[in-house]
């Protein structure tokens, strides 16, 4: 974050949020939560199914009969068009569970001049807008060390509720715990803690196999560097603050380890089979909320929500 001499009413609002003297996040969470219904009923999300042969009213596949199975079983219709006998499998109708991180420590707080949205704001109305969609699709969602999973349809007040009742030190990255296997992880974050901490997270998290997505919330200003002169530039989360005399002999240095940085997350998150994104918040919330539901349990080995797809066509082929 960037202070200097001059800077105008919005700049220093924004100045003021990250610091902690701006508007409180109770007064400013109505209208998130109006923003991510919004943004939410971008997304058709329709039913998705659970990809897995079991107890349910909608069709998934044909298999082959095996040999002891009761015979009314079998799909005479369907066994008719040629030598073999085929049984008809209904989809598996369990809930997933997704949980949703969004990072509100205090460097979350910034954001620059003439943007709406501090990185803050842009995270919770992401992530209350994708609860949204995914509850509404049958889901359940929770978040780390706030609140267990739940497929209630008012998701977007139960989280809010949540995170306005939590007195703990709002960490930047997700508290230690053990998913299921079986279900997702969503951070929405700045990602700007030490790479040992970032790695040493996604590796915790992925430990028991769950699928992840990593997304960084920047600000423009954070990824482009448009400070010259004498700048001093503060830390908000305690880490003191620096002076620059000329700012811009500094920002081919910084853009290096801000691409240094953002290559070290990329390698990890391929490493482990999760995917990775950036996202500014000068671009619009929806565009981020349908790069992550298409995302949603995609891989070629079958992760996540698609992963009762593999499981179900390696049950099949046996």
């Amino acid at each position: 974050m960037a202070v200097e001499p001059g800077l105008n009413d919005i700049e220093t609002s924004a100045v003021k949020q990250a610091t902690g003297g701006g508007r409180t996040l109770a007064a400013t969470v109505p209208r998130l939560i109006l923003e991510a219904r919004r943004v939410a009923a971008t997304v058709i999300h329709g039913l998705h199914g659970r990809r897995r042969a079991g107890p349910g009213e909608n069709f998934w596949q044909y298999r082959r009969f095996s040999s002891g199975e009761p015979a009314a079983r079998v799909d005479w219709r369907r066994s008719a068009r040629d030598d073999h006998l085929y049984v008809r499998e209904q989809e598996w109708e369990a809930s997933h569970t997704v949980w949703i991180w969004p990072d509100r420590s205090p460097s979350m707080a910034f954001a620059s001049a003439l943007l709406p949205d501090s990185k803050l704001e842009r995270a919770l109305i992401v992530g209350f807008a994708l609860a949204e969609v995914l509850v509404q699709g049958g889901e359940r969602v929770g978040i780390p060390g706030l609140m267990r999973p739940t497929a209630n349809r008012n998701i977007i007040e139960k989280m809010a509720e949540a995170i306005l009742h939590d007195r703990e030190e709002r960490a930047s990255l997700p508290p230690s715990f053990v998913p299921s296997p079986l279900a997702e992880i969503v951070m929405l974050s700045d990602l700007w803690a030490p790479i040992g901490d970032v790695h040493k997270t996604i590796a915790q998290l992925s430990a028991a196999g769950t699928h992840g997505h990593v997304v960084q919330i920047v600000d423009p200003a954070e990824e482009t560097f448009p400070y010259s002169g004498r700048i001093e530039f503060v830390e908000p989360e305690g880490a003191g603050a620096i002076t620059a005399g000329r700012a811009e002999t500094w920002r081919s240095d910084y853009v290096a380890r801000v691409a240094r940085h953002r290559a070290d997350i990329r390698a990890e998150t391929d490493r482990l089979g999760w995917t990775f994104a950036v996202h500014r918040t000068d671009r619009p919330a929806s565009e981020l909320l349908l790069v992550l539901h298409s995302r949603m349990g995609a891989g070629p080995a079958g992760t996540g929500i698609n992963r009762w797809h593999a499981l179900g066509q390696t049950g099949g082929a046996a």
